[in-house]
């Protein structure tokens, strides 16, 4: 097998991990991967980063990681809907890059459908 070949199927199983991990949460919520294993550009050290959207989440950042147990090697990102919906109008980098190279895990909140208002 080539080294293409390898890094494919590197990727394809992380994303197929990652589905089943936002597979299992018991909460409406929309999960997208982002970062290298997004762009393909993943090396041994890359951690898989996920942005976790949630009308559920309560509390500041760090509370809300508590309350959610993710895999090992896993950095999530949790985020109100609104505090997405300001860091879109924003435009921040991260919240431009999931809209444009992020990988959609699951989309309850309809945030990266189609015919979502994007500003």
């Amino acid at each position: 097998m080539g080294i293409l070949e390898k890094r494919r199927k590197m990727r394809e199983s992380v994303i197929r991990k990652s589905l089943e991990w936002v597979s299992s949460l018991p909460f409406k919520l929309t999960a997208i991967l982002i970062g290298s294993y997004a762009r393909g550009d993943f090396n041994l050290w890359s951690d898989v980063d996920i942005l976790l959207i949630s009308r559920e989440f309560k509390g500041n950042p760090v509370e809300r990681l508590m309350s959610i147990d993710f895999p090992a090697g896993f950095q999530v990102i949790p985020l109100t809907e609104k505090e997405f919906k300001i860091l879109l109008k924003r435009r921040e980098p991260l919240i431009l890059e999931a809209k444009e190279k992020g990988v959609i895990l699951r989309d309850d909140l309809k945030l990266f459908s189609k015919d979502s208002n994007e500003n």
